[in-house]
């Protein structure tokens, strides 16, 4: 009899848990504004919500090389919980988070307490849209997908965000590469009946490229008042507010930057550590008459510590073992600032915004984005070219993607000097010109590559050697004009875009699950059966430095890159 009340109460906490589903109002955009199910005005009352990975001093942005998912730490969640309740926040933004792990837990506390969820849906290293050598290929396309499939389940995921601070000034050209993940991951969400919205994270700086990117996340590259290619939520890591600065002093400009503005803006972190202490004066006015009719809010920068090369962020502190929070003056004084945001201006009512989606900004010697966007990454078409090279790429560990960058720079450079090109696996953001391999995986392209290079040797044997990372395949095509149209066959329609699927051997809604399958030709897993999901981090920072040169593999873009 004793195991009864240990029953009951096991029943007890499955139907709250269950009773939470329904909890928390769903949040959906109409317009250039946000609204919960009853028509009110919904606005993003946040704080940043990851502790900081081991960064990176290699990397020219100083980013991390690792990631911590804190939304798999349950006894973690339960901890930060009480704080973030305290806080008064309705919104938390997470940076990376692992695709294999379980985040029921703390989810669903989360939900309980009201707070939704911004999702990064990119990972350090080797899991985003690179800067300096950006590509939309499947790799990239199928994690995205795990993720959203693992969070799908959840009825308080506001929107997933398909970069961060990826484009800068002078790489414009990356904002195509941005574009056409938002096209591919809004037209998955669409197909799964998922409500999140899609969003972007954008550096700020100056405005005569900042604002054309924001326009061109936003626009209609068919001029046909079709949102299929934009943003729902375009977030601007703002902060210029330092000190006890003002509306005038700080926002104005910015303000009438966004002004006309067609789909929800809020400031995806603001809190300047420049003019200490941090007085968070700024949160009267980004929730004021002043600041609503463009911006829905913001997200505080950070909860967790977190360095930067302008110094400490960061609003409480985590005992040696985990288990203790204890606060700091940053957090008392936000704390005060949201408690006095309780009723935001509630205009326009719902429904009276309408969706419009203009035609894009042109390019000029500040914004060099073609409208031509790179299609739907294949991975069938990638998968049946590289059945067809007659020397493949055959890693020699599991931590393959460690020199996939520099023998990709080896066969490309054997190229060059035999007359021959890359460009099959290249994509160039600026001219709209994408090659028909430049979707694949990293590691296809580097089969595609050195298959050119063995098949213009007249396929003697070592020329596939590779310092032994080349395989023979003696099935393969024989010669260049026989490689040539095997590629042509396989890759028939490089310009296609099409609603993606989740890759091949992941179930529905199950993290780190091998049943199951998905239907269609979209993006199934990468060449030769590899997942992408946890792709092995980088740890060779010199392999990276190669990686960097040529389309390959991604540096995550700049969380703790702080303008």
């Amino acid at each position: 009899m004793a195991k009864l009340p240990r029953i009951a109460a096991t029943l007890s906490l499955v139907a709250s848990l269950f009773a939470q589903v329904d909890a928390i109002s769903k949040v959906s955009r109409s317009g250039r504004y946000l609204y919960t199910d009853d028509g009110t005005r919904f606005y993003i009352k946040g704080v940043a919500y990851q502790p900081q990975g081991t960064v990176d001093t290699n990397s020219a942005f100083g980013e991390p090389s690792t990631f911590i998912d804190p939304l798999a730490d349950s006894d973690g969640c339960n901890r930060d919980l009480p704080f973030l309740k305290q806080l008064g926040v309705n919104t938390v933004r997470v940076y990376s988070v692992d695709s294999a792990q379980n985040h029921d837990s703390c989810m669903s506390a989360l939900s309980g307490a009201g707070i939704y969820t911004i999702i990064d849906l990119s990972l350090p290293l080797n899991g985003s849209i690179d800067r300096t050598s950006p590509s939309w290929s499947t790799n990239i396309l199928d994690q995205y997908l795990e993720t959203i499939n693992v969070f799908n389940k959840y009825d308080n995921v506001l929107a997933f965000n398909v970069g961060n601070e990826a484009v800068i000034s002078n790489t414009t050209d990356v904002a195509p590469f941005i574009k056409a993940a938002a096209r591919d991951v809004r037209s998955y969400l669409t197909s799964i009946s998922s409500s999140a919205l899609v969003g972007y994270a954008a550096i700020d700086g100056a405005s005569n490229f900042r604002v054309p990117l924001a326009n061109f996340l936003s626009c209609d590259p068919t001029n046909s008042n079709s949102g299929a290619a934009s943003i729902d939520l375009y977030g601007l890591n703002n902060y210029e507010w330092c000190g006890d600065s003002s509306f005038e002093g700080a926002y104005t400009g910015v303000e009438g930057d966004y002004s006309g503005y067609n789909v929800a803006a809020y400031f995806s972190e603001y809190g300047c550590i420049t003019s200490p202490p941090r007085l968070w004066t700024e949160v009267g006015a980004l929730f004021s008459t002043q600041m609503s009719p463009v911006w829905s809010g913001g997200i505080a920068f950070s909860y967790f510590p977190a360095s930067s090369v302008q110094g400490q962020f960061g609003m409480v502190n985590i005992s040696s073992d985990g288990k203790t929070v204890t606060t700091s003056a940053d957090f008392t004084r936000l704390q005060s600032q949201y408690g006095n945001v309780t009723s935001p201006p509630n205009t326009p009512s719902g429904g009276s915004s309408q969706a419009t989606y203009p035609s894009c900004p042109g390019q000029n010697s500040s914004f060099a984005a073609s409208t031509t966007l790179p299609p739907t990454p294949n991975t069938d078409a990638c998968n049946c070219l590289e059945s067809t090279l007659g020397c493949t790429f055959k890693p020699p560990t599991s931590n393959y993607s460690a020199v996939v960058g520099e023998l990709i720079n080896t066969a490309c450079g054997l190229l060059g000097q035999a007359g021959a090109t890359c460009n099959d696996i290249a994509g160039n953001g600026s001219s709209g010109v994408y090659g028909p391999v430049s979707g694949c995986d990293p590691t296809i392209k580097l089969s595609w590559s050195m298959n050119q290079y063995y098949q213009l040797q007249n396929r003697q044997p070592e020329a596939c050697q590779f310092a032994g990372n080349g395989s023979v395949n003696p099935l393969g095509a024989s010669g260049t004009a026989s490689a040539s149209a095997a590629e042509t066959s396989c890759i028939s329609n490089p310009s296609a875009t099409f609603t993606p699927s989740l890759p091949s051997g992941i179930s529905t809604n199950s993290p780190g699950s091998s049943s199951g399958s998905s239907s269609g030709s979209g993006s199934g897993s990468s060449g030769s059966g590899k997942g992408n999901g946890a792709v092995p981090l980088i740890a060779n920072s010199q392999a990276l430095l190669g990686m960097l040169t040529i389309v390959v593999v991604g540096v995550a873009s700049g969380i703790w890159t702080i303008s």
